[in-house]
């Protein structure tokens, strides 16, 4: 047994090495894209919520302007501004058909900054997306495109840092292009958990397996055999990937489950699709990390899954137990520097399998409200109907729903149903239906929303009506009510009297509010022109004062609009003149007792 997995890790890692040496992965062809060395706070592929980290994020030294270097020659493809998001962001494409990605950055290099601010100007939005040719911005490697910052959805100053294929947009794992980085620290395995998969992992808790780190790896707790009645066992694992002189934990590579010397699936996190990056959801315990608990990772693939990180071998990676023997089972898990840690354990069951149960979607008498992957599903009632798209789901799940009993609140237009609950994971969007209890006047049917809620946290999408319904499509479970809203969002400007002094601050900050929280449109003008504010963090609008703002008496003119065309505008006089601060009580005293003298 020892020597099959000794053999199956010599081929393994003999696929990684030729994976990072291959054209599509050139050795030193990129260089750090910082000036100082190379410390991360995240790799690519680690676990986010409803994503995978697509990239690295590079230490700035908790400092925000320090300069960022394009990694390898070629030409500046395109630049953005992206609230909530990426922030401000470069985009390099590279001759060898690579592309990397620069984000969060506080400014551009001084030519493409005032590029970018023109066409600001031009279109009249903060938020915006430029393209280039060739021949507009050409780099060198080395060459200084901008300063690194906290932009967008950044919680603290670093450069994120991503490398893609050109044609195809598929981001690739940085850290397989020789990077500087030293690693010689193995992955370390924190978790084993098992799962009936002879049933829905939908509902299920994972039967968390103590183990223990060994001079020669990691194994149970205690005993060497994990006897289980399952037939058909999924196994999870908690894991985090460490780099030499860094305490901060990362997300592991790669993990491969072996049985009795065979591969039977692993997942390796060479490449991700953003449009493919929700599958994390398949990939992890989502209940259990929804209730607060850590990141279990799958070694089985659900039947919904669609995703490229999963490398299915011998099977799904369901370890299907036909006898009561003992099976020896590996879980091999590595970085991309070819460290390595390894799980291994006796399996066993008291309940052999005897073949596949039947389908719950085909189980005579059976009402159509269990979805099954692959499978559409409606459900139609008199005043509230549901469509899943076939890949909606994970797994197969009971779709329950009810009608509250509660008085409808003031501004709903429906009742508020229920529609199972959040912590099963949904992948593509479903449409909810529901059907007024009164008839809404033509003058109010675009002032309609749907309201997705569960506790506090709450999701407002505009409706649509299809004859006497509204819909509107979400991708999580909760409540969902529909409300007409004729109520205009809220703005203010801190300051009395009809002309605003303004001359001791150096910039505006309007934080607008709105009776369902959902700002949607926000415009400023200067003089009746407009003028840029930033919107970074999706919640604040920030206007630093520049050379459009000179000294003297200025309009300014704010109009708010929410989701459903609702709007307010107002308009200040601000004044702007050279600012002296005002002379305390006691420096006075002290200026004129040295008159007096």
């Amino acid at each position: 047994m020892q020597k099959k997995l000794l053999l199956f890790s010599f081929l393994f890692f003999a696929f990684l090495i030729t994976l990072a040496q291959s054209p599509q992965t050139p050795r030193s062809y990129f260089r750090n894209p910082m000036g100082i060395p190379m410390e991360l706070t995240a790799n690519f592929g680690e676990l986010r919520t409803h994503h995978w980290h697509m990239g690295l994020d590079i230490r700035t030294k908790a400092k925000e302007n320090l300069p960022v270097y394009a990694a390898a020659g070629g030409y500046i493809a395109s630049v953005g501004v992206r609230p909530l998001s990426f922030g401000r962001f470069i985009i390099i494409n590279h001759p060898n058909g690579l592309s990397t990605l620069y984000a969060h950055l506080n400014d551009f290099a001084p030519e493409l900054e005032t590029y970018v601010t023109n066409q600001q100007y031009q279109q009249e939005s903060w938020a915006i997306e430029l393209k280039f040719s060739p021949d507009q911005f050409p780099v060198s490697k080395g060459t200084c495109i901008g300063s690194s910052g906290n932009t967008g959805g950044s919680a603290g100053p670093h450069l994120h840092f991503e490398i893609m294929d050109t044609q195809t947009e598929h981001r690739l794992n940085p850290l397989l292009f020789d990077f500087p980085l030293e690693d010689k620290v193995p992955p370390v395995i924190k978790g084993l958990a098992l799962y009936d998969r002879g049933r829905s992992i939908n509902g299920q808790s994972p039967k968390v397996v103590p183990i223990k780190k060994t001079p020669t790896g990691y194994t149970l707790v205690n005993a060497e055999m994990l006897t289980t009645s399952l037939s058909q066992v999924g196994l999870a694992i908690q894991a985090i990937d460490l780099v030499s002189g860094s305490s901060n934990p990362n997300g592991i590579y790669s993990a491969t489950l072996e049985v009795d010397g065979q591969a039977m699936l692993a997942f390796i996190l060479d490449r991700i699709d953003y449009e493919q990056t929700r599958y994390i959801n398949a990939h992890i315990d989502y209940r259990h990390k929804q209730a607060g608990g850590a990141f279990y990772q799958h070694l089985s693939m659900l039947p919904g899954e669609g995703g490229v990180a999963y490398h299915p071998y011998q099977s799904d990676g369901v370890i299907r137990l036909t006898d009561t023997l003992p099976h020896q089972v590996a879980i091999i898990v590595t970085d991309p520097y070819h460290n390595k840690s390894v799980l291994q354990f006796l399996l066993k069951t008291t309940n052999p399998w005897l073949g596949p149960a039947a389908n719950p979607a085909k189980l005579p008498g059976k009402k159509p409200t269990h979805f099954v992957p692959r499978n559409p599903l409606s459900i139609r009632e008199p005043d509230f109907q549901i469509e899943f798209p076939a890949m909606g789901l994970y797994d197969s799940l009971p779709i329950y729903y009810r009608r509250d009993l509660f008085p409808i609140l003031p501004g709903a237009i429906t009742a508020r149903y229920q529609l199972n609950d959040p912590t099963t994971p949904v992948h593509l969007n479903f449409t909810v239906r529901l059907k007024p209890e009164r008839e809404i006047p033509a003058n109010l049917r675009d002032k309609v929303v749907v309201q997705q809620s569960y506790g506090a946290v709450k999701k407002v999408k505009k409706a649509n009506f299809e004859g006497q319904w509204v819909a509107a499509e979400f991708d999580e479970f909760g409540y969902f009510q529909a409300f007409v809203d004729t109520i205009p969002p809220q703005v203010t400007l801190a300051g009395k009297g009809d002309t605003i002094n303004v001359s001791a601050i150096s910039r505006l900050i309007f934080t607008p509010t709105d009776n369902l929280g959902t700002i949607k449109h926000f415009r400023a003008e200067l003089n009746d022109s407009w003028v840029r504010f930033t919107n970074d963090k999706g919640r604040s609008w920030i206007y630093r004062f520049d050379e459009r703002c000179p000294y003297g008496i200025h309009k300014l003119k704010v109009t708010v609009e929410d989701l459903v065309g609702n709007s307010t505008t107002k308009i200040w006089w601000i004044k702007r003149a050279p600012y002296k601060p005002p002379v305390k009580k006691s420096s006075q005293k002290k200026i004129a007792k040295k008159k007096k003298r």
